[in-house]
């Protein structure tokens, strides 16, 4: 899920989310986090849907009724109030995930601002717009018509997405903002070792503590991210054992568990 801070993985380490490429399972925080997504999941104003790679089906309306691929499962009351409970808590923490990719695109255009300013870099307009573009990109992964969708496929999808839509073109306009600049650059280096009287010592450690203070001013807020992802990595293992309590009680949602916990646990 790495491509979900697509360009802060360019510029920032945040190490918020990792996905390996010899790996389909998405995870948080890499290897701290016990579960992974499973299934996919709708969820909508009145009802919850939850749909397998073969879509298959299971839905949860508000009033109480639970149909798998179409056909009502009668429920007691015990089992109903665990799936609204299940579903409540499914509602609350999965959009964190969305808030999450978003500001991770946030805190990239942070650190390539404060580059710019930096370096009186010019010709960022393509930069911008493609960060328009990719901040648009992640809001319709999550959002479709009205209706949050999150899981498995909708990850990959995104990732393929991406991969055809934006990496050449950030790479070639990262180049050319780059290239555009380079008298500017080339000032601004120029100003900075005058500054420093020709020491090249001293110039040398002005510019590092430039960089130091861009990193710390961008990292600052990378690990802030980084640690809503570990909260919500816990919250989504408590909800997995909640899951797993559910499927207890309503044996027919055993297809349709949305974690499931890593295997090397």
């Amino acid at each position: 899920m790495k491509k979900l801070l697509l360009i802060g993985s360019l510029f920032i380490a945040t190490g918020t989310m990792a996905h390996t490429d010899n790996e389909t399972n998405i995870s948080f925080s890499g290897d701290s986090c016990d579960v992974e997504f499973k299934n996919d999941v709708r969820i909508k104003p009145n009802e919850l849907e939850i749909f397998t790679a073969d879509n298959n089906t299971m839905s949860f309306v508000e009033q109480g009724e639970l149909k798998i691929n179409g056909q009502t499962v009668a429920l007691n009351s015990q089992q109903r109030q665990a799936i609204t409970a299940y579903s409540n808590s499914l509602r609350s923490q999965l959009p964190e995930v969305a808030d999450i990719a978003l500001e991770g695109v946030q805190i990239a255009g942070v650190a390539i601002e404060e580059v710019a300013n930096a370096f009186n870099i010019e010709g960022l307009d393509s930069i911008n717009e493609l960060m328009a573009d990719i901040k648009v990109e992640v809001e319709n992964t999550f959002y479709q018509q009205g209706t949050f969708v999150m899981g498995q496929q909708s990850f990959n999808q995104f990732g393929e997405n991406f991969e055809n839509q934006f990496d050449e073109q950030v790479e070639s306009a990262v180049q050319a903002a780059m290239m555009q600049s380079m008298g500017s650059i080339l000032m601004a280096v120029g100003s900075e070792l005058m500054g420093s009287g020709g020491d090249m010592q001293a110039f040398e450690q002005r510019m590092e503590n430039m960089g130091a203070e861009i990193k710390a001013k961008v990292e600052q807020q990378a690990n802030q991210l980084e640690k809503r992802a570990d909260a919500l990595c816990g919250n989504f293992s408590t909800i997995a054992e909640q899951e797993q309590q559910l499927v207890k009680l309503v044996p027919e949602l055993k297809d349709y568990q949305l974690f499931s916990y890593k295997k090397n646990n």
